[in-house]
């Protein structure tokens, strides 16, 4: 869409054959654009989707507000939404709504991009507390939490009777994991298969009471001897070739690998739900919570918001958009189609109730470490992950040692 400025109406002539018709009424914003205050407005809309299902529910839960508003919205699926985020803000072309990644949201913020109207949300106390620290910089709330998600265990039911096991044989703890994964593993069939990430792998370190950095992610903590036990505890099914990367199996991620029965359990998050309905609708499997470690449960807990364009020209219809979007009725939709669980706390007891399959990941909920969120440590967390394709290799201390050395230069630079 054409970025309007001073000269819109020229544009809405030249584009008025091309386009759908321009609105009338531009208001002056003092921190940003002018903004469009008239009818029948159009918003585009940026989102990163984990499949159809997500696909299908987004274009239906803006369809729904447009037939209300009036206005009209294109949904656009980024190929790598943080890689055209950053082109459309640099060429002043940001889309006008657009989903904001947790791990990513303090450089937007930091960065001025963001348009924060989150503490104008009359119920905003109405999302969970946790969700609404992540998506909040320099104490204001920025946006609004779209929904979140925790990782489990998951089970393939078929592939567990057929190692003759039962449900009291589900891994409450680490040892029981590791024989499990071993008993489950034949021919092309890994017994746990996850990604060479640490949005999956930190779970290791969490479940040994680490973690990259302190609660209030001021200090490293990543060079530390509970990390070093948990990337030892991922390395050591890794050698053992019970635990395989999804790559190695020859599929994209674990639901794939679940889905094609090259897995017998998947460490991965409530998004699988709506994959595994659209994609392997005849696959039966169970959602447990991950196993305990040397320092009990621990999982990881991941979430977006709706970021709103400081540059947009319709930043009261975007956010008039995101509420519908984030409204109680629009996020128990979301949660029926993909799997996620909403960010309002109001509607937590429904979901569970509706849901009973995805208790494994519920129960995270209260035990969930959220990722890192400083400012410029994207870089820091991409060089770890690029580290962790070795570890079946590698030394979880010498990985460890260089995600502490890049964490405390980023840290210092954002000081």
């Amino acid at each position: 869409m054409f970025r309007r400025s001073a000269v819109a109406v020229t544009a809405c002539a030249v584009l008025a054959a091309t386009t759908t018709a321009c609105s009338s009424g531009f208001d002056k914003n003092e921190n940003g654009p002018e903004q469009d205050t008239g009818k029948g407005q159009s918003l585009r809309v940026l989102v990163a989707v984990s499949g159809d299902a997500e696909t299908k529910a987004v274009k239906k839960a803006t369809a729904a507000w447009e037939k209300k508003s009036g206005h009209k919205v294109t949904v656009q699926l980024a190929k790598d939404i943080d890689q055209q985020l950053a082109q459309a803000f640099a060429g002043n072309r940001p889309p006008d709504a657009f989903y904001v990644n947790s791990d990513q949201f303090a450089n937007y913020a930091k960065g001025g991009s963001l348009y924060a109207y989150g503490e104008k949300v009359p119920d905003k106390e109405d999302f969970a507390p946790q969700l609404r620290k992540a998506f909040t910089h320099k104490g204001e709330l920025v946006c609004l939490p779209k929904d979140f998600s925790t990782l489990g265990l998951v089970v393939n039911t078929e592939k567990w009777k057929e190692a003759g096991l039962s449900e009291k044989d589900y891994p409450d703890t680490w040892d029981e994991l590791e024989k499990t994964a071993a008993k489950l593993t034949k021919g092309k069939t890994a017994g746990l298969v996850t990604t060479n990430e640490y949005q999956r792998l930190g779970v290791f370190m969490k479940q040994a009471g680490g973690w990259i950095t302190d609660s209030s992610e001021s200090k490293m903590t990543a060079d530390s001897k509970e990390n070093a036990e948990g990337l030892g505890f991922a390395k050591k099914l890794l050698r053992s070739g019970s635990m395989k990367y999804a790559k190695q199996v020859d599929t994209g991620w674990a639901g794939e690998a679940l889905g094609k029965g090259r897995a017998a359990m998947i460490i991965e998050g409530n998004w699988l739900a709506g994959a595994m309905k659209q994609d392997f609708p005849d696959v039966d499997y169970k959602v447990l919570p991950l196993p305990e470690g040397p320092a009990g449960k621990g999982t990881l807990a991941f979430s977006n918001c709706w970021g709103v364009a400081k540059e947009s020209t319709h930043q009261k219809a975007a956010v008039d958009l995101v509420r519908h979007l984030t409204s109680a009725k629009e996020q128990l939709a979301s949660s029926d189609a993909i799997g996620v669980m909403p960010s309002r706390e109001s509607v937590m007891d429904e979901f569970a109730k509706e849901h009973p399959e995805s208790a494994g990941w519920a129960e995270g909920d209260a035990y969930a470490q959220s990722p890192v969120t400083v400012p410029g440590f994207t870089k820091v967390l991409d060089q770890f992950n690029s580290d962790l394709q070795s570890l079946s290799t590698g030394k979880p201390a010498t990985i460890l040692s260089t995600l502490q050395r890049n964490g405390e230069q980023a840290l210092k630079k954002g000081d």
